[in-house]
């Protein structure tokens, strides 16, 4: 049995994509739509015009890697940006791996009530200041 394991973070491109793209398109659209490194290890999901074909994208140490579906019936649902899945340059949402594994089983992402759970705190970018002695 082939299993894979997934990377710490998901990023979702919400802009219609050709599938007839591969690794390096995909690569590209990954620098230019969502200003990300497509060499981080990150696996960056693409959704095809019709919503009823994703890619996914990775790289694996050594090259890149990548997924393939197509629905014969019915499509997905790209989710909406909102407060809880922080966006990603112009064009991309930042999703869990629990929320792909919705997303590819068909459950609509945007109908789904989250209940409050702790956050850590976003660290600030204060620079320290040196005391005065």
């Amino acid at each position: 049995m082939l299993t894979l394991a997934l990377p710490g973070r998901i990023f979702l491109c919400t802009l219609p994509t050709d599938m007839r793209k591969s690794f390096d398109g995909l690569a590209a659209l990954v620098s230019q739509h969502l200003g990300a490194d497509p060499l981080s290890g990150d696996l960056f999901v693409f959704c095809g015009k019709r919503r009823d074909r994703l890619k996914l994208l990775y790289w694996d140490e050594d090259g890149y890697a990548l997924w393939y579906k197509r629905l014969e019936q019915g499509t997905f649902v790209v989710p909406p940006a909102d407060a809880s899945r922080p966006a990603l340059g112009t064009h991309g949402l930042s999703i869990r791996a629990a929320e792909l594994a919705m997303l590819l089983d068909g459950v609509d992402l945007g109908s789904i009530k989250r209940r409050k759970r702790y956050q850590r705190p976003q660290a600030t970018a204060h620079a320290a200041t040196p005391s005065a002695q």
